[in-house]
C-alpha cells in the first residue's frame, strides 16, 4: 500500500485526457477498474457526496485506499486496456463476467481443391468457410450427424486427391454413408458440388437447393433411377423438416445479430443472449452474473457487452440489447478496430426486433427464476445441515459427509464401502469401495481402520500431486477432505477411528451411526456418547438415508466378490451348495481351502474322501502350487 496517499493533491493532479484509473485497497488490492474520456472529471464524482451513489459504489468508495491512472491516446483505447485489467486482476466491485467460452463452429475448406468439413473452435482468415456458433450441449454434433446422413461427405481420415484409388473404401461406403471418393467413381467437380450443397443447408439457403434437388429426383425418375430419385427424396424431406424446427426471424434481410436481455434482483443477474444468423436464431446462452449490488441495467448490459465480446471468435454487425448502453459509441468504435468492419449497437423500442427482445427478456426472467427456485432448495438443506451442526456441536457447516461400513460373511471377503454427501444430496459418483488386503477374517475394528486410512491417505496423495503439478484438482477422486465422517457402528468403531486420527495428525469430526434391535437408524453417537434426535426430524432422515446408503454400497460390493467366489466353488464337480456352505464355514476362505490337504478337507461336515479328493485336485490342476489362481 502507498503510504500518506493525499487525495485532495492526487485528485487535484488529475489530467483532462482519457484513461484507465484503478482503485486499490489497504491491502494493495486493485478493487476496481475503470476507464474515463476525462480522467479529472470521472474518478473525482467517486469522492463527491452525492445521493445518486448507489450502495455498491458507496461501499467502494469507503475501501478506497488510494488510486492509480494510466493516461491513453483515446477512449476507444481506454476501454481496450480497461477490459483487459479487469480480466487479468478480477477486481471485487466490477461486474465480471465468469463464462470465458469458446464456442465451436463447422469450417467448411472450400478454398482446397477437395474441401473437408471440420469442428473448430478459432476462426481464422484462411479463406475457408465457417458457419456458427453453435451453443448448447449437442448442437454441433447433432448438426454434422445430419450433414453426415444428408450429404455422406467423407469422414476417413484419408487425403484428397492423393488417397484416390489407393485400398479398399471402409466400411462407411457399404453401408451407404459416404460418396466414396476414395473409390475414383467421383470427378472433382462433382465433389465440390456436394461441400457446396452442405455450405448453401448450413447458410439456410434451402429454398434453391430443394428445387435444384427436386429436378435431380424428378430426373432420375424418368431415367428409372429409382433408388437414386428416393434417396433425393429423403434428403428433401429432410432439410424441409429442419426448415419447418428453425424460427425464421427476417427472411428478406437475413441478417445476423446478437440479441441481449436481462433480468436482475438484488445482488444477482442474468444475461440472455441468442445467436440469430443468416435470420435465424441457432442458439442461446444464459449467463449468470453475480455481485451487481443493484446497478442499474445499463450499468450490467455495458459491463457485460464489453467482457464478452473482448475476446469473441465472431462479433455480428449487429448487437441488440434491451436497454442503451453507456459509451455506446466507443464501444461500437473498439469493436470495430477488432474485427475491422462496422459493428453497429442499438435498442430496439419497437417492431420485429422489439418483439425478439421481448422473447429473450422472458427468458432471462425464466433463468432468473430457475435459480431462486434452486436457491430456496439449497436454504432447504442448509437448513438441515445447520440443525446437524449444532446437534452434533460441529464448528462448519457439514457440506461434505462420508459415511463407512464394512460386509463380510465369517470374515470371507471383508470389504468396504463409502459414500459422499455433498450439500444434503448423495453425489454417487464419488462413492467409494474397498477391499480389505491387511488381514483375513471376521475383524470389523480392523477393517474400518484399514479403509479410512486408506481413503486419508489417498487424499493427502492428491494433494502433494496437485501443488507439484502433476494433478489437476478437477481429477482428484479423494478430495476434498470430508467435513464430517460417519461410522456405520457404535462407540467400538468411533473410538478405532478416533485412535487412528491421534497417530495420524487428522482433525475431521467422527460420529457412529447408530441401530436398534431391528437393525434400523436409533441415532448419532459421539464421543460424549449419544445426540439427542428428534426420530421425526430433518436431521434423523438424513442420517437414516445416509446409513441406508453406506450399507447397500458394501452390501452390493461383498455380494459382487462373494458372488465370484461362489462361482469358483460351483465349479467342482460333485460340491453342491451344503458342501460349499460346510467348507467356506470350516475354512473361512476360499484361499484357505486351497491350501488344505485331502485328509483337512474330508473331516469337514458333508465331506467325505472321493468329494476331498475332486477338491484337492480340482485346485491343483487350476495352478494352486505355481501361485496362479
Amino acid at each position: 500500500m502507498k503510504k500518506e496517499f493525499d487525495f485532495d493533491t492526487e485528485l487535484k493532479n488529475l489530467p483532462d485526457s482519457p484513461g484507465v484509473y484503478l482503485m486499490h485497497n489497504r491491502d494493495g488490492e486493485i478493487i476496481y477498474v475503470g476507464k474515463a474520456k476525462v480522467l479529472k472529471n470521472r474518478v473525482r464524482q467517486y469522492f463527491q457526496k452525492s445521493s445518486n451513489h448507489t450502495p455498491k459504489v458507496r461501499a467502494m468508495v469507503g475501501n478506497i485506499a488510494y488510486f492509480e491512472y494510466i493516461v491513453t491516446d483515446s477512449e476507444t483505447e481506454a476501454l481496450a486496456l480497461e477490459c483487459t485489467l479487469i480480466k487479468k486482476h478480477k477486481p471485487k466491485y466490477n461486474i465480471l463476467l465468469k463464462d470465458d467460452k469458446h464456442y465451436p463452429y463447422i469450417k467448411i475448406t472450400i478454398n482446397e481443391q477437395y474441401p473437408r468439413l471440420m469442428k473448430v473452435r478459432k476462426l481464422q482468415r484462411d479463406g475457408a468457410k465457417y458457419f456458427g456458433p453453435y451453443v448448447g450441449p449437442g448442437t454441433i454434433k447433432n448438426t454434422i450427424d445430419l450433414i453426415r446422413r444428408l450429404f455422406k461427405p467423407p469422414s476417413c481420415h484419408r487425403r484428397f486427391p492423393e488417397d484416390i484409388g489407393k485400398g479398399r473404401p471402409c466400411l462407411n461406403y457399404h453401408i451407404n454413408n459416404c460418396f466414396a471418393p476414395c473409390t475414383g467413381r467421383v470427378s472433382k467437380e462433382e465433389y465440390r458440388d456436394v461441400y457446396f450443397e452442405i455450405c448453401r443447408f448450413l447458410e439456410g439457403k434451402s429454398k434453391g437447393l430443394v428445387k435444384e434437388l427436386t429436378e435431380q429426383m424428378q430426373q432420375a425418375s424418368k431415367e428409372m433411377r429409382f433408388e437414386k430419385a428416393a434417396e433425393l427424396r429423403d434428403k428433401i424431406r429432410a432439410i424441409n423438416e429442419i426448415e419447418e424446427k428453425q424460427k425464421v426471424i427476417n427472411a428478406d434481410k437475413q441478417s445476423d445479430h446478437d440479441v441481449i436481455a436481462i433480468a436482475a434482483e438484488g445482488h444477482i443477474a442474468f444475461c440472455e443472449v441468442f445467436f440469430v444468423r443468416g435470420g435465424k436464431i441457432i442458439g442461446r446462452e444464459s449467463y449468470k452474473i453475480a455481485n451487481i449490488d443493484n446497478a442499474e441495467k445499463s450499468e450490467i448490459l455495458t459491463d457485460f457487452v464489453k467482457q464478452f465480446y473482448q475476446n469473441a471468435e465472431y462479433i455480428p454487425p449487429e448487437i441488440l440489447t434491451e436497454k442503451e448502453i453507456e459509451d455506446k459509441e466507443p464501444i461500437e468504435e473498439w469493436l470495430r478496430s477488432i474485427k475491422h468492419r462496422k459493428v453497429s449497437i442499438s435498442s430496439p423500442q419497437r417492431g420485429e426486433k422489439h418483439h425478439l427482445m421481448e422473447m429473450v427478456h422472458k427468458n432471462a426472467v425464466t433463468a432468473l427464476d430457475n435459480h431462486k427456485v434452486k436457491v430456496l432448495k439449497e436454504r432447504e438443506k442448509n437448513a438441515v445441515l445447520e440443525q446437524l451442526k449444532e446437534a452434533a456441536g460441529l464448528e462448519e457447516l457439514p457440506m461434505r459427509i462420508e459415511a463407512y461400513d464394512i460386509s463380510n460373511i465369517q470374515g470371507e471377503d471383508n470389504v468396504g464401502g463409502m459414500v459422499v454427501f455433498e450439500n444434503g444430496k448423495p453425489a454417487k459418483r464419488k462413492y467409494r469401495r474397498f477391499k480389505i488386503k491387511s488381514f483375513k477374517g471376521a475383524d470389523d475394528y480392523a477393517a474400518m481402520r484399514e479403509v479410512i486410512y486408506r481413503r486419508i491417505e489417498h487424499g493427502r496423495e492428491e494433494q502433494f500431486l496437485i501443488e507439484n503439478g502433476k494433478l489437476n484438482r478437477h481429477d482428484a477422486k479423494f478430495l476434498p477432505m470430508p467435513d464430517l465422517i460417519l461410522l456405520d457402528g457404535g462407540k467400538g468403531h468411533l473410538n478405532t477411528i478416533n485412535e487412528l486420527f491421534e497417530m495420524i495428525d487428522v482433525t475431521i469430526p467422527c460420529f457412529g451411526l447408530v441401530k436398534n434391535d431391528k437393525h434400523r437408524t436409533r441415532g448419532l453417537i459421539g464421543t460424549e456418547g449419544e445426540v439427542a434426535l428428534s426420530p421425526t426430524g430433518a436431521v434423523f432422515k438424513l442420517l437414516t438415508y445416509i446409513q441406508d446408503e453406506v450399507h447397500d454400497t458394501a452390501i452390493e460390493y461383498h455380494r459382487k466378490l462373494h458372488g465370484r467366489i461362489k462361482s469358483e466353488l460351483e465349479e467342482i464337480p460333485g460340491i453342491g451348495e451344503k458342501r460349499r456352505k460346510e467348507l467356506l464355514t470350516k475354512f473361512g476362505s476360499v484361499d484357505k481351502i486351497k491350501e488344505a490337504d485331502i485328509n483337512e478337507l474330508a473331516d469337514c461336515e458333508g465331506m467325505n474322501m472321493k468329494a476331498a479328493e475332486t477338491v484337492y485336485y480340482y485346485f491343483r490342476s487350476k495352478g494352486v502350487n505355481d501361485g496362479n489362481v
